[in-house]
């Protein structure tokens, strides 16, 4: 009993020193490959994993002793999944409290109404802050990574600014945009208006896209989608510039020429009537609310203005008159 009473302070000592130790450790700066630095922990990763992850990203922690500090803390489940951002000087205090407490950063990316799935996977690849796993892929490879069904991605994602974790994935944001387009479209198709001439959701996507092209005022977006819903329920070409160049493709120059509109392609609604095979680019909310719900108007034609606006007319007199005024300076 004396030489455990003697052992007693001795390991008192030895177990302060260690803690001393430990507490110096964790509070001296890490190094990192560089600042600031940014990595990423998934979604249901363990400590261990969490770990492997700062280290494979290039911060210099000990796994050994941070686990041990997380255990000490009973925070070795409490750890938050998400993007990190770190620069020199942070401790391993201060990096557990900030995976602890999720002070994640992410990224940011605004993707635009009226853009084509093209200008989608430009922006997206220009961003520094997504991991690429779609470059090069054709469509058909990524429609099937995404698990869907279909040849194109036209039309099929939601136009808005999104917030990501940093380097998460290209296919994640664009998953996530396709549910968000379905949940739109779903939710303006159960409160769609009677008698419109779409036999399933994705033929008003379809005219919400050409709607989407066609809207130079917000102001005038109802009244165009009705102009194309009654040429649409009379059996009339639709006639949309819009989709004569979408189908051009990259042999459109900039200009569209009167042997472009003769020119037949699945999307020339001057040759081929009623809509085309898809959407011709991504249209946001109020584009498929407009088709979903246009406009009481007879109207049938429509020019611009030059102004932003459109002049909108019910015959055909009418509408040669306007385009003399507006577009070729007749009085």
């Amino acid at each position: 009993m004396r030489f455990l009473s003697k052992l007693f302070p001795v390991v008192l000592l030895l177990l302060a020193a260690l803690a001393s130790g430990a507490w110096w450790w964790a509070s001296q700066p890490l190094a990192l490959k560089s600042s600031p630095l940014d990595f990423r922990v998934a979604p249901g990763s363990s400590l261990r994993s969490a770990i492997a992850q700062m280290r494979e990203a290039g911060i210099d922690v000990d796994p050994t002793l941070l686990a041990a500090l997380a255990r000490f803390n009973r925070s070795d489940t409490a750890i938050k999944a998400g993007s990190y951002s770190v620069s020199e000087g942070i401790t391993t205090l201060q990096l557990l409290d900030k995976m602890l407490k999720g002070k994640v950063t992410q990224g940011e990316l605004t993707l635009v109404e009226g853009w084509t799935f093209r200008q989608w996977q430009a922006r997206m690849e220009a961003h520094p802050d997504l991991k690429h796993e779609l470059t090069g892929l054709s469509d058909t490879q990524i429609i099937e990574r995404m698990g869907l069904t279909g040849t194109s991605l036209e039309g099929q994602l939601f136009p808005d600014t999104y917030l990501f974790d940093k380097q998460s994935s290209d296919l994640e944001l664009l998953a996530r945009a396709n549910r968000a387009m379905r949940r739109k479209l779903e939710k303006e198709w159960a409160v769609r208006a009677e008698g419109l001439p779409y036999k399933t959701p994705d033929e008003a996507l379809i005219m919400a896209s050409i709607i989407e092209k066609e809207t130079g005022r917000e102001s005038d977006r109802n009244l165009v989608a009705a102009v194309f819903v009654n040429r649409l329920r009379k059996g009339m070409l639709l006639q949309t510039d819009p989709t004569v160049i979408y189908g051009l493709g990259d042999k459109f120059d900039g200009n569209l020429r009167r042997r472009d509109l003769l020119a037949d392609t699945p999307y020339n609604t001057y040759t081929r009537r009623g809509l085309p095979p898809t959407p011709i680019a991504m249209p946001g909310q109020a584009s498929i609310r407009a088709a979903l719900n246009p406009a009481q108007s007879d109207a049938l034609y429509f020019v611009a203005r030059g102004d932003g606006s459109s002049h909108f007319s019910q015959t055909l007199d009418e509408h040669n008159n306007a385009v003399n005024r507006y577009q070729r300076g007749g009085k």
